[in-house]
């Protein structure tokens, strides 16, 4: 039989003890500030408010996919199916050719998410850790950049693509924007957080830099590297304007190109195969933002309090 027995507190230990919690900061908890009943209901108002505009759109769409005909032209609205009609879905599939607009914004959207990200990390890199003439200059300028609307660059973009021949091909479409000051800017902000000790040991240990970037400073910058990859991702996936103007054949069509093609092909009296139609489109985009919303909302969070 073992008897656990505790050494008894000597002086000098309950001496060093009332030292050590003397030194050690007490925090009190924080204090919760009750707000004012008048301003809880407005902010509930408000709250109302946001879920009805942002949330009644997708349950129409989503609802008016399934429905019959008659369900979505009947008034007062009908929220819930009274039949499930999932011939919408096939009724969209073969007006309009969705397998091939599919493929397109993969290719596309896979393509210059890569390029996009690819040229961000190095540039923020550089701007982080790289000592060159004009440095400073340049990086005001990239943001600059950033307060223009996109829209100011299609006409130039236009007549350099099509000199280039690339008009209704692969390159045309992802090549004029994968330069991205957004995504650059989001990511030095993370990088700028990297320790200089730990790119100094790195350096001392014989690392160029791109063997630092590689191996020290992508690893502790990548929450942020994940955000950008996600927000431009959405941004490909979504762009309708560019493709548009650079594409002129079906087969060369995105997804949000093709919604336009399938409501001309099915006029305005089949609403329930275009509604199929734009779940089709939207679906995959928001399976990934629900799944990643954490990470895109913390990512631009710290980047916006970061500096």
């Amino acid at each position: 039989m073992s008897l656990d027995v505790r050494p008894l507190p000597t002086a000098s230990s309950a001496v060093a003890d009332a030292a050590l919690s003397a030194d050690v900061p007490t925090t009190a908890p924080p204090r919760r500030v009750r707000r004012p009943l008048a301003v809880r209901l407005a902010l509930y108002v408000l709250l109302a408010l946001t879920l009805t505009v942002f949330v009644l759109p997708l349950v129409w769409l989503f609802t008016s996919a399934v429905k019959p005909e008659h369900d979505i032209y009947v008034y007062p609205l009908q929220w819930i199916p009274t039949a499930l009609e999932l011939a919408n879905f096939s009724d969209a599939w073969t007006a309009a050719p969705f397998d091939r607009f599919f493929l397109n914004s993969l290719i596309t959207t896979v393509s210059g998410t890569t390029l996009e990200v690819g040229l961000a990390v190095l540039s923020a890199y550089a701007f982080a850790f790289v000592r060159f003439r004009w440095k400073t200059p340049l990086f005001l300028l990239m943001l600059g950049s950033m307060m223009l609307p996109g829209h100011v660059t299609l006409l130039v973009n236009y007549i350099t693509v099509g000199n280039l021949g690339w008009l209704n091909t692969y390159l045309g479409i992802v090549l004029p924007g994968i330069g991205s000051a957004f995504a650059m800017f989001l990511i030095y902000q993370q990088m700028r957080r990297v320790s200089d000790e730990v790119v100094d040991a790195a350096k001392l240990d014989g690392a160029g830099h791109l063997r630092r970037m590689w191996s020290v400073v992508i690893p502790m910058s990548r929450p942020m590297i994940l955000t950008g990859t996600l927000i431009v991702m959405f941004a490909k996936w979504n762009d309708y304007v560019w493709p548009l103007i650079v594409t002129s054949t079906v087969d060369m069509r995105t997804l949000p190109i093709g919604l336009m093609f399938l409501r001309s092909q099915e006029g305005y009296t089949n609403w329930g195969a275009i509604m199929a139609g734009t779940v089709m489109v939207a679906l995959p985009m928001l399976l990934i933002f629900f799944v990643a919303q954490r990470r895109i909302i913390g990512g631009l969070a710290a980047g916006a309090t970061k500096g």
